[in-house]
């Protein structure tokens, strides 16, 4: 099987495909704009111990690409990995339903991922699967809701929490997709009403096992239109995300307060310098990041209950987990596992215990309470 992975040599395209390179019915393509960097990393991948695919490159801009370069390649499956997605369309994933292959995308961006099925006629007239938001979000935290569910009679709230390790490098575009709504109102869904909070805004401390404390922050994301839409009876969806070295995290907290009260636009032309200056001081965190999803409610008895899940990721294995959700599903695919055509978003799509398979060689653990 042919898997085209787009923005491959990026931070998470280089790790879904260091996951998948072990498969050998793959024919995996890294592609981007930079023809070099992409050379570049094929001829690393295929030098790994553990590769049994057929590796090679191509130049391709996701914003630009026709159904005819695919044919050309014979793609198979179409993976975007080109964030940021908040300032993309939909036209590779419209090129791959023309061209007749499946379309997954590492996104998180909140309008990309919900409005993906807008293309749901389109890909079932094609008998293709496009599936956007294969990340951790909704990808994971929806999974982790799904298999928790049951024990509630009356779901109340959901609230998630995600960490990454200082030493990650999440690389200038997912830096700026940040940024962009930092300061910004977000609509979310809070005490049976809607409402509205500010990026990075709302700040609280959040444990997780194995992490310690960490500053969160509000951030938008998929999940808070998704959830509400699936479990009506909710009262509060929320997410905050952030960084691990407090100063840090309080100090974007403060820059957030130039966007809300409206003395910049935006801090997404802050993301390159800050980066790096993250990178230099990158020895004052560690590579262990986290993620936390907090489900309140009530059992059949009318009796408050509390689901605590969480995960820990050491050994900077933390940034692929946003690559897991695709990972499982280039897999199924490659085993001939016939997926629902259609578009729609990695929402309930792919199973916790999946998951739970997936992390197999990695430091990364699971605890529920």
């Amino acid at each position: 099987m042919k898997v085209v992975v787009v923005g491959g040599y990026g931070a998470f395209g280089r790790r879904l495909i260091e996951r998948i390179a072990s498969n050998d019915t793959l024919n995996i393509t890294i592609a981007g704009r930079n023809i070099d960097k992409a050379k570049q990393l094929a001829a690393e991948i295929s030098e790994m111990p553990d590769t049994k695919a057929h590796i090679e490159a191509r130049r391709i801009d996701a914003t630009d690409c026709t159904s005819d370069k695919l044919d050309e390649i014979g793609a198979s499956v179409v993976v975007n990995a080109s964030g940021p997605f908040q300032a993309q369309n939909y036209n590779l994933a419209r090129s791959a339903i023309a061209a007749g292959c499946h379309y997954i995308d590492l996104a998180d961006a909140r309008d990309f991922v919900t409005g993906i099925t807008a293309l749901d006629k389109e890909a079932r007239a094609a008998d293709v699967v496009v599936i956007s938001g294969a990340s951790t979000v909704p990808g994971l935290s929806s999974a982790v809701v799904q298999q928790h569910r049951p024990k509630f009679a009356r779901l109340k709230s959901i609230e998630i929490f995600i960490s990454p390790g200082n030493k990650f490098d999440p690389g200038i575009a997912t830096t700026k997709s940040i940024f962009g709504y930092v300061g910004h109102a977000i609509k979310v869904r809070r005490n049976g009403k809607s409402d509205i909070v500010y990026g990075w805004q709302g700040i609280a401390r959040h444990n997780i096992p194995g992490l310690g404390k960490r500053w969160a922050g509000y951030v938008d994301v998929p999940d808070l239109d998704l959830f509400p839409d699936a479990y009506p009876d909710l009262e509060t969806v929320a997410m905050r995300a952030g960084l691990e070295v407090g100063v840090y995290h309080l100090g974007l907290w403060t820059l957030s307060w130039l966007a809300r009260a409206g003395f910049v636009k935006s801090l997404a032309a802050l993301a390159a310098p800050l980066v790096k200056v993250k990178h230099a001081l990158s020895w004052l965190g560690t590579d262990t990041g986290g993620m936390a999803v907090t489900m309140r409610g009530e059992d059949e008895t009318g009796t408050p209950l509390l689901v605590e899940w969480s995960l820990a990721a050491k050994c900077g294995d933390g940034p692929t987990i946003p690559t897991l959700a695709a990972q499982i599903l280039i897999n199924r695919l490659a085993a001939g596992e016939r997926l629902q055509p259609g578009a729609r978003a990695c929402f309930e799509v792919v199973s916790l215990e999946d998951f739970e398979v997936a992390v197999k060689g990695l430091d990364i653990t699971f605890d529920i309470d």
